[in-house]
Parts: C-alpha cells; sequence; structure tokens
C-alpha cells in the first residue's frame, strides 16, 4: 500500500478479494488469524516502535490524556491483539449457518442462510487495537477489511497492517482481506465514505466530529457506532454499598471508553446518604450537578444543560436527583446516546421497567456498564457498538457482520 494509491483504487482491490473471501473455509480463515496473532507478536518491538513515534507527536500536539491512553500501546496490548485473533479463530462461523427452514405447499424448501457483507470498511480515531480487531471479525465473518485511521496512530496502524498481510501471504489467502487506507486527508476521509458499489458497510468510531461527517457525505450504507453517554441510575431501593462499587468501576476503570459511565442518577430518597458515599469513592473524579446535588455535595461545580449529554471520556461525571423511576427514565432516555444504561435496585418492579421503557442499545441491572462489550458478551473482539436500529444495535461481533440470503429448491414448480 502506498499514499499515493487513490482511495478508489483500493475500494476496487477490496472488491476484488471479496469473493475469495466469501467462499474460503473455517479452517482457512482459522489459519489466517491464527497466523496474524503470530506475526503481531513476532513484530512486537517494531509496532510498539512505530507507536511511540505516534504517541509522541500526540503528546507534542497537546493531545488529550484519554485519547492518548487510547492511542498508547504496550507489550500487554500487543499480546492482548494477538489473544483476539486467537479468541476469534476459536468462535463459531457464522458463515452458510442456515437460520431458518420450511417447505412450502407447492414442495419448495426454503432455506435462509448466513453470508458475508462483503467490504466492511471502517473509519476509527487513534485506536490501533481496532485495525486488528476489525481485521479479525472481518475475516471469519468472510469480509474484506477496508480501513481509514486517523493521523493520530497512522504508523502504529501502518506497523500493523504490515505485519498481518505478511501473515496472509503465508497461508495463501489475499492479502488484500486488510487494506489500510494510509492517506490521511480530509478530502481521502470523504471520498472512502463514497466507495458506493465497492463498500457494503461502513462503520465509523470516533466522536461527534466523525459521526457528523458521516451523516452528511456518507453515500454508502453506514452502522454508526456512535457517542457512550451511559448512565448509572441509584434507585430508592439500591443496595448503596453495591451501588458505589458498580459506579467506581463503571466510571474508574477506563474513562476514555465508550461504556465508561458519564452521568450519575440519584432518587431523591436515599441522594442524602449515597452521595457523600460516592463522592469519597470517586476521588480525583470531576463532579459537576444540578442543585439537589450541590446541595448534599457543596463542593460539586454546577452542572450546565449541555453536561447531561456529553460523553467526557475522562475523570469527568455529571450528577442529577430525581424525585422517582418515572423522573430517571425520562432523564436518561432525553439525554442519553442510547449506548449503554444502568440501574442499581433490588426493586424487581423497578428494574423490568427500567429495562423495558430505557431506549438503549444495552440496559444492564446491577452491574457496571463496562460489560457492553463485544468480548464480554462472548463474541470475541467486537468491531463496534451499534446505537442505531438497523440493521445491527449493540456490540458488533461476527454474527452481525454477516446478512442472510434465501435458498430456494424445487423440483420443476412454476408459478400459476
Amino acid at each position: 500500500m502506498s499514499e499515493t494509491t487513490t482511495v478508489a483504487e483500493l475500494a476496487r482491490r477490496a472488491r476484488d478479494a471479496a469473493p475469495i473471501l466469501a467462499i474460503a473455509t473455517t479452517a482457512k480463515k482459522d489459519a489466517g488469524l491464527r497466523a496474524a496473532a503470530d506475526y503481531l507478536e513476532a513484530n512486537r518491538d517494531g509496532i510498539l516502535e512505530a507507536n511511540a513515534q505516534d504517541v509522541a507527536r500526540g503528546k507534542a500536539d497537546g493531545m488529550a490524556p484519554g485519547f492518548l491512553d487510547r492511542l498508547q500501546l504496550d507489550a500487554g496490548r500487543v499480546v492482548g491483539m494477538a489473544s483476539g485473533l486467537r479468541q476469534v479463530a476459536n468462535l463459531s462461523d457464522p458463515v452458510g449457518r442456515v437460520t431458518a427452514e420450511w417447505t412450502r405447499p407447492n414442495g419448495l424448501h426454503l432455506t435462509k442462510v448466513r453470508v458475508p457483507l462483503g467490504v466492511v470498511a471502517m473509519i476509527y480515531e487513534n485506536r490501533p487495537n481496532v485495525t486488528s480487531d476489525a481485521f479479525g471479525l472481518c475475516l471469519k465473518a468472510g469480509n474484506v477489511a477496508f480501513l481509514r485511521g486517523s493521523s493520530g496512530g497512522l504508523e502504529s496502524n501502518r506497523a500493523i497492517a504490515t505485519s498481518i498481510r505478511s501473515a496472509l501471504e503465508d497461508v495463501d489467502l489475499p492479502a488484500d482481506a486488510l487494506i489500510l487506507v494510509e492517506d490521511v486527508s480530509r478530502e481521502a476521509a470523504v471520498e472512502f465514505m463514497q466507495q458506493r458499489g465497492y463498500v457494503d458497510c461502513l462503520i465509523p468510531r470516533g466522536g461527534p466530529s466523525l459521526i457528523r461527517s458521516i451523516l452528511d457525505n456518507a453515500t454508502v450504507p453506514y452502522v454508526i457506532d456512535g457517542d457512550g453517554n451511559c448512565h448509572v441510575y441509584v434507585d430508592e431501593s439500591a443496595d448503596l454499598d453495591m451501588a458505589t462499587e458498580i459506579l467506581v468501576n463503571a466510571k474508574m476503570q477506563r474513562p476514555s471508553v465508550c461504556n465508561a459511565a458519564e452521568s450519575l442518577v440519584v432518587h431523591a430518597a436515599v441522594a442524602d446518604r449515597f452521595l457523600p458515599q460516592a463522592v469519597e469513592a470517586l476521588a480525583g473524579v470531576d463532579l459537576v450537578g444540578d442543585e439537589r446535588a450541590r446541595a448534599v455535595v457543596p463542593s460539586m461545580g454546577e452542572a450546565s444543560e449541555d453536561d447531561w449529554s456529553t460523553e467526557y471520556g475522562d475523570l469527568k461525571l455529571s450528577v442529577r436527583v430525581v424525585d422517582d423511576l418515572d423522573e430517571a427514565i425520562q432523564h436518561v432516555n432525553k439525554t442519553g446516546s442510547g449506548h449503554s444504561e444502568a440501574i442499581i435496585t433490588t426493586d424487581e418492579q423497578a428494574s423490568a421497567r427500567f429495562a423495558a421503557e430505557v431506549d438503549a442499545a444495552a440496559v444492564v441491572v446491577n452491574a457496571s456498564t463496562r460489560f457492553v462489550d463485544g468480548e464480554e458478551f462472548g463474541f470475541g473482539a467486537e468491531i463496534g457498538i451499534s446505537t442505531q436500529k438497523l440493521h445491527a444495535r449493540g456490540p458488533m461481533g461476527l454474527e452481525q457482520l454477516t446478512t442472510e440470503k434465501y435458498v430456494i429448491r424445487g423440483d420443476g414448480q412454476t408459478r400459476n
């Protein structure tokens, strides 16, 4: 691959490779995944050296700590990428799976079969692990991974892609099963979104500006991996010690990721007891709240209207006190991004209502939002978390990277 190769030429190459992958056997795809994992580990030092260049440039440019965390690789993260590929190799292959079958009165036998999407394009920001994760899931599902990372992670992405392409050639799979667009200009990004006829599905992973660009410019089908403005609601019947542990994990375990909590909602009946306890446990987190939350914790900053809908990606949390479950659900649905929402409660009716009435890809009862993740769901490394409703919602694993077709078998039937 070369920066002088046009996006359209790369897209055509991706389309040319797609039919080969669509009929590749499970054994062949698994061999490619395991070879790619071995190559990543063997080339670890070169990958980390390339990543160090990206990180140094990011620091010099004043990149925010949360974004630096997403960008930075270490030996453990490289091992994690390799492990992710091996996990995907061990997963069941969705391609060819019959999801339904029936026979009509006229003798026609119909089956509904899972097939690859074809060329899956991804555009993403400062997450070099996505290069490996996206490739792994795409390959197992019989798709070409057509990738365009950000300028901030270019050297890392190049090193990872080069390793994987070499591994594919070693097992007689097309190297173009993974194509990385190295032109990181805005013009190339827009062109990438407009490869109609070559790209079957586009998945963006990034902030609001990237999503807006997709909405404004894309002419190919896309699935939005949107913001993660996730709430934790502490109900009046909650076990407050459990609520504190869950909140700390959801906010602090890795604040830069999309399934981290960004907003705390507390029932007024427990606010006086819970908020001081939570504030103590959340040491180091910048808290901004409404008038009622600040009356309990005067040291808390004042939340603006924008705070309720903001994905911070950092150690910051908005706090709101509500009168009842109705108000909590209304607030979550109004300000949430449709990603993941959690309720902490011992009231089964309250949890049932929250699960039924909250409009999100995932609703979590008495556990951390951090579990909304493809690997935690048993899907293997996810390609993203869809916050829309067509054709996929929530963590996108192998099944969500396939579609279905009907196969109809007859013995000479004609229609009257």
